[in-house]
């Protein structure tokens, strides 16, 4: 078994542990990252696209609603190519009292979150497709964040100041030496080796699997809690602004602008499992309805994709283990130490997406404190290098890029055309990614992620991996298939009207005119 040194192993490579590889190796410490599978491929890649103001939690959880605040202007800066400033606005729709709202100006000033409330007409005026029922509007800084260009920009970061990134390698053990933590076995989900790695320091960022990460070196008992949810992509934008209902958290109160498409979520129901989450038929018509409460008209639109995705709660006291809805949506870092007498490991779990530098933040110094090494933290001051110089991201630039671009018009093949992904983007991703699947591809660059989700693109997409020569007829294929069948996954939920009418378009061009399922494959087909 081959054997690397390092300072620090960082599991779990979500939105928190790009965070935290990042900030420990602008310390200066040697660093790798592992995770079974891609970058934000869990939790992280699972999720609605809010950057939260701060403005859901003003009442329920106020230091969360202050963290969300403070970090969004950061998040802005540092990781300006994965955001857009969209704004938000709470609503307080026809069905809804005004109680909450009564509260609302209140409750954000002494959260800090900026709020105002602005007339029915201006709300109205801003986005027509609202319920003129509405009742009372009030504006806030939401923003919606791409969450894979988010913590890629923080892992490209990461590797610049030298870290090494090892996804599809899974955990298998974390041995001890005494009381003290000594090294991390991995295997290679590819490659089929196993690795070890010594080091001085783990830091637990596994999410909803962080329980399971921590009793590999017998610190069990850590409760974090898989609070699961689903949400729905819609095929336009219903909305260029946030829409939040203004009310206590709830059920599909949440509609988001995310590049081409909305999102309208979520759902709040503790899973046993967070690697078997359910889609059930009642939570899609309850976000449709949800929707239609915001939006009338909504259901008319046609539902694209439907995903679950599982929250890492930490377990609350004051409320019952199942109520995952009303468990505190801050931070929290375990001190193995402390807790279970073992030295040279911490677990983190809880907090938001919007909150990821801070949290890598907090973990990084408490083990600074743990080594007797303080060193200070500057990820709040430098922007990762993808957003270097860039602006916010806006809807129309990749439109922009392509007519006012200054590459040559051969390398300016769109490839797909619902995301406006060319063939360069296609390619550099490609050569940045060698060996890599389709969907480590569109988890970069949003193949296949718009309103025919792959049925057009996916082809080409494959086709052009072949021409470049980095893979054989047969995995070629082989790749096309376990892409479609990813989208599969989030078709069946929603698989009536519309959308039934679209996957039936897909299904004759992909088995009633290319035959994918008899194409030729490897002997071991592609599966990950």
């Amino acid at each position: 078994m081959k054997t690397i040194r390092t300072d620090v192993v960082v599991i779990g490579g979500g939105s928190t542990g790009a965070g935290v590889v990042r900030d420990v190796a602008m310390r200066g410490y040697r660093a790798v990252l592992v995770d079974r599978a891609d970058i934000a491929q869990g939790t992280s890649g699972r999720f609605h696209g809010l950057l939260h103001s701060g403005g859901r939690y003003i009442a329920s959880d106020p230091e969360s609603a202050t963290e969300c605040a403070q970090e969004n202007e950061i998040v802005k800066r540092i990781n300006a190519n994965a955001v857009e400033a969209t704004g938000g606005l709470f609503v307080v729709t026809a069905d809804d009292d005004e109680d909450y709202a009564d509260q609302f100006l209140h409750r954000a000033a002494a959260a800090k979150v900026p709020a105002h409330e602005i007339t029915v007409s201006q709300a109205l005026a801003r986005e027509p497709r609202l319920d003129p029922r509405i009742k009372r509007a009030f504006e806030v800084d939401d923003g919606t964040v791409d969450g894979w260009q988010m913590c890629w920009g923080a892992i490209r970061s990461a590797q610049a100041y030298g870290a090494t990134i090892l996804t599809y390698h899974r955990v298998t053990s974390i041995e001890r030496d005494g009381d003290r933590i000594s090294s991390v076995l991995v295997h290679d989900e590819r490659g089929g080796d196993d690795l070890r790695i010594e080091c001085a320091f783990v830091l637990n960022c596994g999410g909803p699997w962080a329980g399971q990460i921590a009793a590999m070196a017998d610190c069990h008992g850590v409760d974090v809690v898989p609070g699961a949810g689903i949400m729905i992509a819609m095929n336009h934008r219903l909305s260029n602004t946030v829409i939040n209902r203004c009310i206590w958290p709830a059920d599909g109160d949440i509609l988001v602008p995310d590049h081409p498409v909305c999102i309208i979520g979520t759902t709040d129901i503790k899973a046993e499992d967070p690697d078997t989450l359910s889609i059930p038929a009642d939570q899609v018509q309850q976000m449709l309805d949800a929707g239609e409460a915001m939006i009338p008209g909504f259901r008319n639109a046609r539902p694209l994709h439907a995903w679950a995705g599982a929250r890492p709660l930490v377990k609350d006291s004051r409320v019952s283990e199942a109520d995952t809805r009303h468990m505190a949506r801050g931070m929290s870092v375990i001190d193995h130490r402390s807790r279970d007498g073992v030295t040279g490991m911490l677990t983190i779990a809880g907090g938001k997406l919007t909150t990821y530098r801070l949290m890598a933040e907090r973990i990084v110094d408490i083990m600074c404190d743990d080594m007797g090494d303080r060193r200070p933290c500057r990820t709040a001051d430098e922007a990762v290098p993808a957003a270097e110089d860039r602006r916010l991201y806006t809807i129309g630039h990749r439109l922009d890029e392509l007519e006012h671009g200054n590459d040559a018009p051969s390398r300016q093949q769109v490839v797909c055309e619902c995301e406006l992904v060319t063939r360069q983007m296609l390619e550099d991703v490609m050569d940045a990614l060698p060996g890599a699947q389709l969907d480590d591809v569109r988890r970069q660059i949003r193949l296949g992620m718009g309103p025919c989700q792959g049925g057009f693109c996916s082809q080409r997409a494959t086709g052009i991996a072949h021409e470049r020569g980095d893979i054989d007829s047969a995995r070629a294929n082989s790749l096309l298939r376990l892409f479609l069948k990813n989208r599969w996954i989030g078709l069946w939920p929603i698989l009536y009207g519309k959308q039934a009418r679209q996957a039936a378009l897909d299904n004759w061009i992909h088995e009633g005119t290319l035959d994918v399922e008899h194409l030729p494959v490897p002997a071991q087909e592609v599966v990950r």
